[in-house]
């Protein structure tokens, strides 16, 4: 309680000569030394954010979507699976094998000790040990104890009595004894008391003169007030440092918007935009166009290249195999081929052979 009675009088204690003195030249100082500290620590505070903002969250965002993509999904469907599938089953191969060893320890080893318990071991102990023994405590023992109890109890009362009246003497003649000793203790503790408490009042007295009241003044008068200028000294030079920090950053932005920003948008705006406009109507549509029509062009080429060979390949078989073969896959159905008597035109049709019709009409004429 005297502590924080005496730091709230002293933080609200009056200034003094001492105060007023070293207030400006401490100010001064402190600015000097937390300037330099307090615009490092705005840059670094900058750098940090820029560097965080667009190298670390990109990579993080990055790693994290690579991460998702390489580890996390393949091991997922890993587990889901491969793993699950893998896991069920030899828990139901483990469940079936330990089911049957189970089985088979409760027939082999359970049924037969629990037979053995039941109708051997527990017979055996009740006929054979416990019940003589519950005989031989009845019958011989339990009177044998109670005559000796009563034997021994008569004696240790005996005993008793005699050690009392001696103890009772013996500790008649202590008492005595001790409370002589005891008074003459008591005196020389008293005056023991007495110097001691003589002793202690002198000592506090020399070392609340010599040492506690000196340090006090010394704190409340000097160290306190040097104390509180110094943090109020740092505290005042550190927001000052912010503004010209900020103010510093300010005109490092205006002449690097001006400087380098407003030229770039200018170049950007006045010869880039032009430029890029050019480039894309003069060039890259014209390019863009052309090859759209070349690659229709070349989409329509390979299809009637591809609709030129299936049409030889049907007109090869149809050569080879004549016109009654059955029909191939892809190929049209009910199309008969042209004749010497027809007038029907089927490009894909085999020409039939006029050696044998003229063959024909001479054998028919002879």
């Amino acid at each position: 309680m005297d502590d924080s009675k005496h730091q709230a009088l002293d933080r609200y204690a009056p200034e003094t000569a001492l105060t007023r003195l070293i207030r400006i030249p401490v100010r001064i100082v402190v600015l000097v030394v937390v300037l330099p500290v307090r615009m490092v620590w705005d840059l670094l505070f900058a750098a940090w954010h820029a560097f965080d903002r667009v190298l670390l969250r990109p990579l993080g965002r990055g790693l994290a979507r690579l991460a998702d993509t390489l580890v996390l999904t393949p091991l997922a469907w890993l587990y889901a699976n491969v793993l699950t599938p893998l896991g069920h089953g030899a828990a139901w191969l483990l469940g079936k094998v330990g089911q049957g060893v189970a089985r088979l320890f409760t027939t082999l080893v359970v049924a037969p000790a629990v037979a053995l318990w039941r109708y051997v071991l527990v017979p055996a102990a009740r006929y054979g040990v416990v019940v003589p023994l519950v005989w031989l405590y009845g019958a011989v023992l339990t009177p044998v104890g109670r005559g000796a109890a009563w034997v021994f109890g008569k004696a240790w009362q005996g005993a008793a009595w005699f050690l009392g009246g001696i103890w009772q003497g013996i500790a008649w003649a202590f008492g005595l004894v001790w409370q002589g000793i005891a008074w003459i203790f008591g005196l020389l503790w008293r005056g023991i008391a007495a110097i001691g408490r003589g002793l202690w009042t002198v000592v506090t007295w020399l070392v609340t003169t010599l040492l506690v009241t000196p340090a006090s003044w010394l704190y409340r008068h000097i160290l306190a007030p040097v104390g509180r200028e110094i943090a109020a000294a740092v505290e005042v030079a550190w927001r000052i440092a912010g503004y010209l920090s900020r103010a510093v950053g300010r005109g490092i932005a205006w002449l690097a918007r001006h400087l380098i920003g407003v030229p770039v948008a200018w170049v950007h705006r006045t010869v880039g935009t032009p430029v890029g406009h050019f480039v894309r109507d003069a060039l890259w549509a014209p390019a863009r166009r052309a090859a759209e029509e070349a690659g229709r062009v070349a989409r329509g080429a390979l299809a009637t290249a591809r609709e030129t060979v299936r049409q030889a390949r049907r007109d090869a078989w149809r050569a080879l195999a004549g016109g009654a073969v059955g029909a191939r896959s892809g190929e049209p159905l009910g199309v008969p081929a042209r004749t010497l008597g027809s007038t029907t035109t089927v490009p894909s049709a085999a020409q039939a052979s006029e050696t044998s019709l003229l063959g024909e009409k001479l054998v028919k004429q002879g």
